[in-house]
């Protein structure tokens, strides 16, 4: 974890930038675009993506090391307020057929529910107003590419990103790739634990978490564990959590009172574990215009508790050698009893492991995506 180990040795590594200005990454070619400042002076810092078009914005030949993504985009359009949700983003290594990564873009940068928050972690990172960073390395040898998929139901005429890779002297020996996979299960099954990873075969790491849970029942939600299923394990787990908030870190239901004594979770953030996200308002029309003199159809401010958390394992990263399942109990408690529980849950689940086929569940279309 010594971020300093990478600068303090020379490893004749090429350092190069892909972004609107220079889409191959050449030496030497960045920022000829001119403007109307002149030649060369602030020429094209993002592309339009059309509705239900997918566009591939690098393509780069290995070996090589993706260090550093940075996105930005709007949040809404007069088509809707969950574009987040609705720009997938896909990346293949190598001679892949089915992606690595797999994600909303938003919920990929732990901005869930189509909203946007501010993270302040070590690989994922998002600045005001909405600026998408992250820094997990991904190696790979042969060739990576990057799609951006645009199921919103209006153009993007803006879409920003700058992708900071380095080119390797020399292959690497025995990799790990990097991996995120999202899922979503709209109602959640009584006494049936939500599967947040399945069907991973091979050796590596799991490295994190990001979950967003809107509550469909009363009370306190986090009750159950996460629990890890490693290398042929069956009708029991290897590593667990004694429950929610005990694995993003905290304690009693992320317990505070206000000056009145009414209790409420505490959100907080740290550099590894973060509750970012709570809200149980809407604010899907704060300033929406859809072009229509009178709209009368979406009012009121009122939303489902919506929870947004992360947990990364850089430090402590889970190892498996074969495989890898990853789950997580559905259960409540409403200070008498517990009890079992349905919500809407969403995650991204982020991995390293050696190369192999890919066997990612069927992505759900932009209908199954949309928050409540």
């Amino acid at each position: 974890m010594n971020i300093y180990n990478s600068v303090t040795q020379f490893h004749f590594e090429q350092t190069r930038t892909i972004s609107p200005e220079n889409m191959t990454g050449e030496k030497g070619k960045s920022c000829m675009k001119g403007s109307a400042l002149g030649p060369s002076r602030k020429g094209q810092g993002c592309i339009s993506i059309p509705a239900g078009k997918t566009v591939t914005i690098a393509e780069i030949t290995g070996p090589a090391e993706i260090r550093h993504m940075w996105f930005t985009l709007t949040d809404r359009t007069h088509r809707g307020s969950f574009v987040l949700r609705d720009v997938v983003i896909r990346i293949y290594w190598d001679d892949e057929k089915v992606p690595s990564v797999e994600s909303p873009i938003g919920d990929f940068f732990c901005n869930g529910f189509g909203a946007r928050c501010d993270i302040n972690s070590v690989p994922i990172v998002v600045n005001p107003t909405g600026g998408f960073n992250s820094y997990f390395r991904m190696p790979f040898n042969k060739k990576a590419r990057i799609e951006i998929q645009n199921e919103h139901e209006a153009d993007l005429q803006h879409f920003f990103f700058t992708i900071n890779y380095a080119i390797m002297p020399k292959p690497f020996e025995a990799p790990l790739y990097f991996h995120a996979q999202w899922r979503r299960q709209r109602v959640t099954n009584y006494a049936q634990d939500y599967v947040i990873l399945d069907n991973v075969e091979g050796h590596g790491y799991y490295v994190g978490t990001y979950l967003a849970l809107t509550a469909l029942e009363r009370y306190w939600w986090g009750e159950g564990e996460f629990k890890f299923y490693l290398d042929g394990d069956s009708d029991y787990p290897t590593q667990h959590s004694t429950g929610s908030e005990d694995y993003f870190g905290g304690a009693w239901a992320f317990h505070n009172r206000d000056s009145q004594g009414r209790p409420k979770a505490k959100c907080f953030q740290t550099l590894f574990m973060g509750y970012p996200y709570q809200t149980n308002r809407d604010a899907t029309r704060d300033f929406f215009q859809t072009g229509d003199s009178n709209p009368v159809h979406g009012f009121g401010d009122d939303s489902l508790p919506m929870h947004g958390l992360y947990r990364w394992h850089l430090p402590d990263p889970i190892a498996f050698h074969k495989n890898i399942k990853l789950a997580f109990q559905q259960i409540g408690n409403d200070d008498i009893r517990l009890y079992e529980r349905c919500d809407d849950i969403a995650s991204v689940a982020y991995w390293y492991q050696s190369p192999s086929e890919n066997h990612n569940p069927v992505f759900p279309n932009k209908q199954q995506r949309t928050p409540r």
